[in-house]
């Protein structure tokens, strides 16, 4: 006996998404009446069933925020790293050392320098007389090839007064600092930073003390390295006597002097002190009232107070320009929660058929944007922990993480998860379920 053929037509197809999601309907009409927070958890198990059957879609639509929120965590990161190292290393200074630059200000602050310097010697001397000044020091800096045997380094070269180790809190690896008598004596000593002790011997293993470099034909026996302060290069210099800078390299001279720095005995002199200082230089170079002066004095205060308003700018700028991408991340979840409606539109009609309320409908296309939002943003925070740690590290940077790192991407993600998902699920809500059950049909 023949037995009848299944035609390719009876072959049972694949259950569609709306199919597959009627159970989950039905079980979540049950649990709604069984307990109190049974709709959260239905919205919350529909949704995840939903984005899972769309998976390389959701996927795809979270990366807008993944973006966004990887740029706004790695900004934070790199300026908030930035921040806290330049406040220790003003910090390191002291609240009592005021700097002295040469130059003009003019309008909107700007420090207008016209080739000549226009402090000298003696105004370094001046204010090495006035009370309460317990340590200054003239300072002339330049760029310079620094030779040892078959190692060369280009470096800075910058002249200084014995004080200046106190000055700038500079601690000594190995030898010691030069003295005044070296200083008046014009000796041809060096003190090199860390920078140039590795790269001049760290590979030979020669302890550098006593070693002998070359600096513009002129040569200078090594008497001291310094302890590493790590970042922006600060470590990549030679520290040498004030005098020999002036007579054996040619420093200075009639340019005058690059910069006088200065500490005051204590934080409460500060401000008596730099108005001393800027009587003492309004006189000695001949200003007249009404004229500007030709130098500026900074005191530690006043540069944390500046460099933390512009770290402060940088964020808010780099934050801007994050957020852009947050936006079109976003405008990209209302679209594809816009599609999903316009695909779903028969099972939205079936839920409604069989007891849901528009409440429910609401609810659960909203937590599908909040869902992809928050995984967006997970994903985010680690790209961005990953970048900001990583470009910090490289330039020498110890990474700083807030708890503000940590919870702003989640309450970013849930903020544009219910602001870009509200209206796609408000109109997915609003459908007429006569009118959902004909279009999903057709």
């Amino acid at each position: 006996m023949n037995h009848p053929v299944s035609s390719p037509s009876s072959v049972p197809a694949e259950p569609s998404q709306q199919e597959l999601s009627l159970p989950s309907m039905l079980r979540s009409l049950r649990e709604r009446e069984s307990r109190p927070m049974s709709m959260t958890i239905a919205s919350y198990t529909s949704a995840v069933e939903a984005l899972w059957m769309n998976r390389l879609r959701s996927l795809l639509t979270t990366l807008g925020i993944f973006i966004g929120v990887a740029a706004v965590i790695a900004a934070l990161t790199l300026t908030q790293s930035a921040g806290a190292y330049v406040t220790s290393v003003i910090n390191g200074l002291g609240a009592n050392t005021v700097f002295v630059q040469p130059g003009a200000i003019r309008e909107r602050g700007a420090v207008q320098k016209n080739g000549a310097q226009t402090l000298t010697v003696q105004d370094a001397q001046s204010i090495a007389k006035l009370t309460h000044v317990t340590a200054v020091s003239p300072i002339v800096f330049t760029g310079a090839q620094v030779i040892y045997r078959g190692q060369n380094w280009r470096t800075q070269i910058n002249g200084v007064s014995a004080s200046f180790q106190m000055i700038q809190n500079w601690e000594l690896n190995r030898g010691f600092w030069f003295s005044d008598a070296d200083n008046t004596a014009a000796q041809p000593v060096a003190v090199l930073g860390d920078t140039v002790a590795q790269n001049l011997f760290g590979n030979s293993g020669i302890d550098p003390i006593g070693q002998k470099v070359t600096v513009r034909g002129q040569v200078f026996r090594v008497v001291g390295t310094l302890i590493a302060k790590g970042g922006f290069n600060q470590d990549d210099t030679i520290f040498i006597p004030f005098n020999t800078a002036l007579t054996r390299l040619g420093f200075g001279g009639s340019r005058g002097i690059g910069q006088i720095q200065f500490e005051v005995d204590s934080s409460q002199h500060v401000d008596t002190v730099v108005q001393a200082v800027t009587a003492n230089l309004e006189q000695s170079h001949h200003t007249r009232a009404g004229q500007p002066v030709d130098f500026q004095i900074t005191t530690s205060a006043q540069l944390l107070q500046q460099s933390q308003q512009e770290i402060q700018i940088l964020t808010i700028l780099l934050v801007g320009v994050a957020a852009i991408s947050l936006t079109v991340g976003g405008i990209g979840i209302m679209n594809i929660m816009l599609v999903s409606i316009s695909q779903r539109t028969r099972e939205i009609g079936i839920r409604m058929s069989v007891g849901a309320r528009r409440s429910d409908i609401r609810n659960q296309f909203l937590m599908e944007a909040l869902l992809l939002c928050l995984l967006g943003g997970g994903l985010g925070l680690l790209g961005g922990l990953l970048i900001g740690g990583g470009v910090t590290s490289s330039i020498g940077i110890q990474p700083v993480f807030t708890v503000m790192t940590f919870v702003l991407p989640f309450v970013v993600s849930a903020a544009i998860g219910i602001g870009f998902g509200l209206y796609p699920a408000v109109k997915a809500a609003r459908l007429d379920p006569v009118v959902a059950l004909q279009r999903g049909t057709t």
